[in-house]
């Protein structure tokens, strides 16, 4: 009997109306399109203006759009596992309204966060509940409502951020292709680089915490993009050394959209031509939990089944990992 391993076999995704370009950034903080362009490899944002809106919508947009591709019967998922950095409450899980709104009654949830890391995190939590044959469809959800926690006059930040959603199924394979290797760290000394601040346990909310705007991500740049590209590029060249993986065998690298020039550091690190790069970050900005599912559902009729997939992130904490992924279907 061939090893049982973890397949996507659908994929979903949902972005909310509203564009925020750059052109209108500049009249909002001192910025400019070239500047950012330049820097970030980011042209636009999608942004979820609606009131009473959160997280959730995003998630349950973009699930729903994967149910109705797939024709998948709800009722038949047994896990929902929503990676968010963005819930929309403390206390209440999350996941636990998503997998009720979409109709999945039959199936536990949670939340689980690891910042810009979160999704990765995510397939390896999922892969293992498949390969132990405990639950054969699991709904992986990547979402996040960064507007939320964004100062649109701290131009360090509004620039890169932006909201949406994006939702694989996944699903048990013997057919030798779905998960096939994963390589994940963490270095909780670098959380005062990236996070924010109040509202959390450490420094709950009060006048003087928002008062002094300490409500909304901030972020050490110069340190988060050192370490970002050194170690985004140095788990992707392990995880191919490991598995005996030559850079031509490589079909696509699906990274973290967190800023252009990190992927591209990344893809130079592993030899790789720029063909073989999946980028969408131009269109949404970082998108947290979400951008690597994105990038699934944009570049899902470009993937072919038995594709050498290496998917890598870095995310605040620090997190960070690469995995190695066989592509399941022709779509």
């Amino acid at each position: 009997m061939n090893k049982v391993t973890a397949a996507i076999t659908a994929v979903g995704k949902y972005v909310p109306d509203y564009v925020l370009t750059n052109k209108e950034l500049e009249t909002m903080v001192e910025t400019n399109d070239e500047w950012i362009t330049s820097r970030t490899g980011i042209k636009e944002r999608r942004i979820l203006k609606d009131e009473g809106k959160g997280t959730s919508y995003l998630a349950i947009k973009s699930a729903e759009n994967l149910i109705e591709k797939s024709n998948l019967d709800p009722k038949e998922i047994e896990l929902v596992i929503l990676c968010t950095a963005t819930p929309d409450m403390q206390a209440a899980s999350t996941g636990a309204y998503v997998a009720t709104e979409i109709g999945a009654v039959n199936a536990f949830s949670f939340d689980l966060e690891s910042a810009c890391s979160s999704f990765l995190y995510g397939l390896s939590v999922a892969a293992a509940y498949i390969e132990s044959g405990r639950y054969k469809k699991i709904l992986l959800i990547g979402a996040d409502k960064n507007s939320s926690m964004i100062d649109y006059t701290d131009r360090a930040t509004c620039i890169i951020f932006g909201d949406g959603a994006g939702a694989v199924l996944v699903e048990p394979t013997d057919d030798g292709n779905g998960l096939q290797d994963e390589f994940m760290r963490t270095d909780g000394s670098g959380r005062e680089f990236l996070n924010v601040a109040a509202g959390g346990s450490v420094m709950p909310a009060t006048e003087e915490t928002v008062r002094e705007r300490l409500h909304f991500a901030r972020q050490d740049g110069q340190t988060v993009f050192k370490n970002a590209v050194f170690n985004m590029a140095d788990v992707c060249e392990k995880i191919l050394v490991r598995n005996d993986l030559k850079n031509e065998e490589v079909d696509w690298l699906a990274a973290h959209q967190a800023n252009k020039r990190i992927v591209e550091a990344t893809a130079r690190r592993m030899d790789l031509d720029a063909s073989k790069v999946m980028l969408n970050i131009q269109n949404y900005g970082n998108t947290t939990s979400a951008t690597l599912p994105l990038l699934l559902a944009d570049y899902e009729k470009q993937l072919k089944k038995g594709d050498n997939v290496i998917f890598a992130a870095f995310g605040g904490g620090f997190s960070w990992g690469s995995i190695y992924f066989k592509w399941c279907y022709n779509s």
